[in-house]
Formats: C-alpha cells, structure tokens, sequence
C-alpha cells in the first residue's frame, strides 16, 4: 500500500520516552547511593518493556524477565535483613515508582516476591527457614506467593477460613486462597491459616506455614479472564489436606496483627506504584498533544488540552509530595500505618484521574496498546484493590482521625 494515500499522515507518535517529570523538583536531592537503584531499575524497564508488552497482550507471564529482576537486585523493597542489600525508603519507593511507570504487571511482581514474600520470610521464619529460602527469594531463583485473601474472604481477611491442624509431626492445611500472585509459578507459598491444635497455645490464632507448591493436595490454578495485571498470573489455590513437617511454621508469626504488619509495610509500595503508573499516563498524553495534529496544529495549542494537561500536573506533583513524604517519615522511623493508608487511598485514586484524562485526550489512539495509557489505566484498577480497597483505606483513617471504629 502507498505510504502517500490521503488521510494515511502520520502512523505512529513516539509517546513512550521518559521526560523526568518533577515539576517541584521533588526528586532534585536524591542521595548517590539512591540514584544508583533508581537508574538500575530504568535500565531495567528499558530492557524488557517491549516484550512486557507483548506478555499483557498474551496475558503471559515470562518467568525469566522475572529472574532477571532479582538477577539485578531490585526486589528488595526496603526489607532489613543482614544477608540483603539495603534500600532506603526513599531508594525502595523509586524502584517501586520506576518499574510500575514501565509496567504494572511488574510492578506487582515486586510487590508480591519482595513486598510481601521476601518482607515475611525476613520477618518472622526461623534460621533454618531463612538459610534454605531467603537469598533464593530476593533473587527470584524462587518464585514466592503470599496467600492470604480467600474467594469468600477479601477485605474481611481476618475472618479466613483456611485451617492448619496438627496430627503428629506434621500440619494438615486444608482451605482456599484466591488473587495469589505466583501461586501457581512451582516455587513457594507463605500461607495464613488458623490454628487448629487443641492445647497449643496458638489455637485458634492466625499463623504463617511455609508450604512448597509440589505438595500433594496443593493445587494452584491459573486465573484466566484478566483485564489488569495480564502480565503476571495470579492464581486460586486449594489446599486439600497438604501435609507439611512441624517446621513449616514460621516461628515469628504468631497472631494475625503479624499479617498486618507486612501489609503496612507494602501499603506506601502501592502509594508510589500508582506514582509509576500516573507518571507514565500524563507524560505519554503531552508528548501525543505536541505530535498530534488537528484543525491545522498541534492539540498543544488548544486551550483545553492546555487545561486538562494541568489537571494532570497538579495531581502528579501532589502523589510526587505524598511519596517523598512518606519515604522522609520511613527513614526517621515516625511513619504511621495509618499515613501509609491516606497515601495510597490519595494516590490510586489521583492515578485514576490521570489515566481516564490521558486516554481521552489520546482518542481512539488511547486504546493501544502500544501508546500505553489503556495499560496503565487498566492495571491501576488492580492495585487500587489491593493491598486494602479504598473502602478499608478510609475506614482505617476514619477510626485514626475520629478514635471511633466504624468496621461493622
């Protein structure tokens, strides 16, 4: 066909490249060492993210672009522990920001292998436990799952239903998990259950069961029919009475506050997450109204995509402020569960806004998925999920501000 057909202009914006948008000049003072993470975590990004996208496309997961993300050390997401490299908060928070800015599925890759099965491994396993799994986790040499939200029981978590009881030398978990990211993937599954044990002195108490996934019983299915996160699987598992040895208990974890504490903890990872997405929206929709032409000129000259362009800056700047806040409060050691909670309830909604003004003012070309937008728009509805709905976000900021419970 003619590349000279009339009406068949320009074929493609180039809308993908990063403009470094800080427009208060948040991010001016970054510390060398912070730097460093950061820019290893763009390289990253550049590397995989054609075939990333053509994974959300398939709704493929490619398990050796995950390798390589643990291969450079980026998944550590501001765990403490003597045998893992340290991020600070502000150094986590940028890798977060930096690989959901490229792609949400990875994004939650780093929130499921670090965030949430790395942070409870470093947390509450044994010696024994953290000799034979931790650095194999931080590297991604093992995929790791955090199973805790049940098919009957998301929001109200506490309630699960999944049980372990003892019989001898072993426990039997029996029960169900859903929306488990790499509970399918053949490595590892840190599962809550209840304790089911007459006499122990943990009965009836939430705890944490390292359970590898060729156990007989253990039976992870793939979720098909995804619109978001297409780029990772999650997975709907059911436990049908998996035995494993008395040790599988990881001894630190004792109640089901134990749970709550690595989900605070990932609460500003989704803050800065949504910071990645919105970033990548916004600067994708000015580089498409400075290339795309109608009515004779660029759509930057038009007084309303000016205005709409500035709606998108304010809500950015302000989730950019929220994010280095939050990192400065970490690192003082004076950050609040319940100030994690307003950042991500503040900034998955902020990227919400950005992303539906981007893909309108991207048109029919918003839908593509080779321009962006639509994937981030679509991934953003997962992680505004996640981690706590924005219904339980303002619950728990409800109860902080007013010292009254309105959980029913």
């Amino acid at each position: 066909m003619s590349a000279s057909l009339p009406g068949d202009g320009a074929g493609h914006y180039d809308v993908l490249r990063r403009l470094e948008t800080d427009y208060y000049a948040v991010f001016a003072d970054i510390p060398a060492e912070d730097r460093e993470v950061w820019e290893r975590a763009k390289g990253f990004v550049d590397e995989v993210g054609d075939r990333m996208r053509e994974a959300w496309d398939a709704a493929a997961y490619p398990m050796d672009i995950a390798r390589r993300f643990g291969e450079l050390d980026l998944l550590n997401d501001g765990v403490e522990h003597p045998r893992l490299t340290r991020f600070s908060p502000l150094a986590a928070g940028l890798v977060n920001m930096e690989i959901s800015r490229g792609d949400g599925s990875l994004g939650t890759v780093l929130a499921v292998q670090g965030g949430l099965a790395l942070r409870t491994l470093a947390l509450f396993g044994s010696a024994a436990q953290q000799d034979r799994w931790l650095l194999a986790v931080a590297r991604n040499e093992v995929p790791a799952a955090f199973a805790l939200t049940e098919p009957d029981h998301g929001s109200d978590s506490v309630s699960l239903e999944t049980v372990a009881r003892r019989e001898g030398d072993e426990w039997v978990i029996r029960g169900a998990k859903k929306w488990i990211g790499n509970g399918a993937a053949g490595g590892i599954t840190f599962v809550w259950a209840r304790v089911d044990a007459e006499g122990d002195e943990h009965h009836g108490a939430v705890r944490c069961f390292l359970v590898e996934q060729e156990r007989p019983g253990y039976t992870g299915t793939v979720i098909t029919g995804k619109a978001s996160l297409r780029g990772i699987h999650q997975a709907h598992i059911a436990f049908d009475d998996v035995r494993v040895p008395a040790d599988a208990v990881l001894p630190g974890s004792r109640t089901f506050k134990d749970a709550s504490t690595v989900l605070y903890a990932t609460r500003s990872g989704v803050a800065w997450s949504a910071l990645g997405h919105a970033t990548a929206c916004y600067e994708a929709a000015l580089q498409y109204a400075q290339q795309r032409v109608q009515f004779g000129k660029p759509l930057a000259r038009f007084q309303m995509v000016q205005e709409r362009l500035a709606h998108m800056l304010e809500d950015l700047t302000a989730m950019q402020l929220y994010c280095r806040r939050l990192a400065d409060l970490e690192t003082a050691g004076g950050l609040r569960p319940t100030q994690a909670s307003l950042a991500k309830f503040h900034n998955t909604r902020a990227a919400r806004r950005v992303a539906a003004t981007a893909r309108d003012l991207l048109g029919g070309n918003g839908i593509l998925i080779e321009y962006g937008v639509m994937q981030h728009m679509a991934d953003i509805e997962a992680i505004h999920t996640y981690e706590g709905t924005e219904s339980v976000q303002a619950l728990l900021l409800g109860r902080d501000i007013t010292g009254v419970s309105a959980f029913a």
